[in-house]
């Protein structure tokens, strides 16, 4: 049977366009492979080139020519990487000079650790043993002496092998200029193109931006800028900061070696820096060299400790305190990605790959996030979640982690206001469960208990006090995606808070604001989250379930000292059911302000003037920017103040709605 038999077009199509996919994978990987040594060279000047680019522009800014901006900026670069480079070869040098020094060290230690055991060991016993068995294994089989055979008589004396020497010629004066020259010319012609690409991208910088914007299409100018400047800026940004970082590394490395007594510390110093750019095996591999030397220098151990201390101490500092504060949010890559790129890069280009690999890994993350083909490489290797923040909150209502929800909302509030959090993180988690409810997917028990987890959700941030402006910085990469994602809330970023002697006298009651759900335990969901928005801003509120206004419990439900209710619904569908629910609500509590919050995304302004006047509530408001906007206003004891409470209302709906309640 054919293996396509049965499918759909479509199903063909995407089989193929995976197939093709695949292919052309394997053709650029086997392209970057075989051709490594063009590509190394052109991605080393791309990734200096954006490394030098900054100085230049500072050296434009300041009237400097283009061509001595460009060709200065480089040659001080270079003649840094060579000077460090000299540095580091004559320290190597002078170690390996004073290398016959230390072998006695070692020799004395290792006879030392040999005489702390008593005795002969046990190990050393059967390693004895096993090497007496190896020998008499290895002995030659002696023939037994067969019937009328003749055995050959040994010769007399041992068989002397004959010596035989082959000598070359001597070299000539080319052949010796020869063997000298060519370990060299490789390097020195891969440094050759390497200075001559980096100037040449320096120089045609903007015409080569400009080439790339026409290879990606000029019919969206604006993503594809978009997407080189921030390739540009990100890539500037990290290497410049590692090359920060890691330089300054080094130097306390260096420094800290010279103080204890390492012989050589700069050669140490400077292979600590330049290990450091490989992701989290540098920093080891740089140690290990010098508590070798330490063990071969010192007849003690001190040396040895006081290095392994050092090195303990600096890179948790390092990695731990100064890179989070000074990278922040640059990189855009995963751990998970970073070890990926190493192994990866390392096998394509070798060691040159390992260090490249992060620079390049920004690149492809860069380029997934503008193009829409390549968005699956920013989900793969980004640090971006790889859900929406409502995704991330409705799957955790979902699996109900109210306690882990909690966490990531306090991390967005050290940021941003708890109504903006409700506005665009919460409810539109709410809007994506109706969606499921309206496609038959979510059933009434998982409703139910979504709205349980939101209970508890709402309980853990009881504490919470809005407050906007908290100066402080989350750290959480899916509490920094929300931040970084969200809008200014919608009806109002922020709403003052009242305290007890600003309430009106109306509204000093126990819990002068119900939150009433509309139809469904979602509807709950919202009202109790309203309620605990309400409250954070110093009114006591109490939600209640959408069963509450049905005929059998409308009589029990308790109005006594309510001066207000919002009613709650995520699905504006209803008409009918909100009028009824209006009705019993007037006749309940004649003297309350009744708000018909109409949470739906897709509501506009007209079809909310019209759903308030067919209620015929006080007011109807699709935010919760706007209800809570609304509650404050009427229970501030100075009554409403059109221009100043409400001015964040650009509608005018609020105003409406509270000169309406005012008549």
């Amino acid at each position: 049977m054919l293996p396509t038999k049965g499918k759909s077009t479509e199903e063909l199509v995407g089989l193929l366009s995976a197939v093709a996919s695949a292919i052309l994978a394997g053709m650029i990987i086997a392209t970057l492979y075989f051709g490594r040594d063009i590509f190394v060279p052109l991605a080393l000047a791309i990734l200096l080139s954006f490394a030098l680019a900054p100085p230049v522009r500072l050296l434009l800014n300041l009237r400097v020519p283009r061509g001595l901006a460009v060709v200065g900026v480089v040659l001080c670069a270079f003649a840094c990487i060579f000077g460090i480079g000299s540095l580091f070869a004559t320290q190597l040098t002078d170690l390996a000079g004073d290398l016959p020094k230390y072998q006695s060290t070692i020799s004395d230690k290792i006879q030392a650790l040999r005489s702390t055991t008593a005795g002969r060991g046990t190990l050393e016993r059967a390693s004895d043993m096993l090497r007496d068995l190896g020998k008499e294994l290895d002995k030659p089989q002696v023939a037994e002496k067969a019937p009328g055979s003749i055995v050959a008589r040994p010769t007399t004396g041992p068989v002397v092998p004959v010596p035989v020497e082959v000598r070359q010629p001597d070299p000539s004066a080319l052949e010796s200029l020869r063997s000298l020259l060519s370990p060299l010319v490789h390097p020195l012609a891969t440094t050759g193109v390497i200075v001559i690409f980096v100037i040449f991208i320096l120089l045609q910088r903007e015409d080569l931006r400009n080439r790339l914007i026409r290879l990606a299409g000029t019919h969206d100018l604006q993503r594809t800028t978009a997407a080189i400047d921030d390739a540009a800026g990100r890539l500037s940004r990290l290497l410049l900061t590692q090359l920060a970082v890691n330089g300054a590394f080094g130097v306390v490395i260096g420094l800290g070696l010279w103080a204890i007594g390492i012989p050589s510390p700069v050669l140490w110093g400077v292979l600590a820096a330049v290990l450091r750019f490989v992701p989290y095996i540098g920093a080891v591999i740089s140690a290990a060299f010098p508590l070798i030397l330490a063990v071969a220098v010192d007849p003690g151990w001190s040396l040895l400790a006081w290095t392994a201390a050092l090195f303990l101490i600096v890179e948790p500092i390092v990695g731990h305190v100064v890179e989070p504060m000074v990278y922040g949010r640059s990189t855009g890559l995963s751990p998970v990605a970073v070890v990926v790129a190493a192994t990866f890069w390392t096998a394509l280009w070798g060691p040159i790959g390992l260090v490249l690999a992060t620079p390049l890994t920004v690149c492809l993350v860069v380029l997934g996030r503008h193009a829409e083909k390549f968005q699956f490489l920013d989900v793969m290797f980004g640090d971006r979640p790889a859900l929406s923040p409502p995704e991330i909150f409705y799957q955790r209502m979902l699996a109900d982690d109210p306690a882990e929800a909690a966490d990531k909302a306090e991390q967005y509030l050290k940021e941003r206001s708890l109504l903006s959090y409700y506005d665009q993180v919460a409810l539109k988690g709410l809007m994506l469960a109706r969606s499921d409810v309206q496609r038959g997917v979510l059933n009434d028990a998982r409703q139910t208990k979504l709205r349980d987890t939101v209970r508890e959700f709402v309980s853990d941030l009881a504490d919470v006090r809005d407050v906007l402006g908290n100066n402080e910085t989350t750290t959480d990469v899916e509490s920094a995606s929300a931040v970084e994602g969200a809008e200014k809330a919608r009806g109002a970023e922020q709403v003052s808070r009242l305290q007890p002697a600003d309430l009106a006298p109306e509204w000093s009651g126990e819990h002068p604001l119900l939150c009433i759900a509309g139809r469904s335990v979602l509807d709950e969901a919202a009202a109790l989250m309203m309620a605990h928005l309400a409250t954070s801003h110093g009114i006591a509120a109490e939600a209640k379930p959408a069963d509450a206004l049905s005929i059998a419990n409308i009589f029990r439900l308790e109005t006594e000292g309510v001066a207000a209710v919002c009613l709650i619904y995520l699905d504006v569908g209803a008409v009918s059911h909100m009028r009824y629910a209006v009705r019993r609500l007037r006749r309940k509590s004649p003297k309350a302000t009744i708000i018909l919050c109409c949470w739906a995304e897709d509501i506009d302004q007209q079809s909310l003037e019209q759903l308030r006047s067919g209620t015929k509530v006080d007011m109807a408001v699709a935010t919760p920017g706007e209800a809570l906007s609304a509650c404050v206003s009427l229970a501030a004891a100075d009554g409403p103040e059109p221009s100043d409470n409400l001015a964040s209302d650009p509608s005018g709906q609020l105003q409406t709605g509270v000169a309406a309640v005012a008549s």
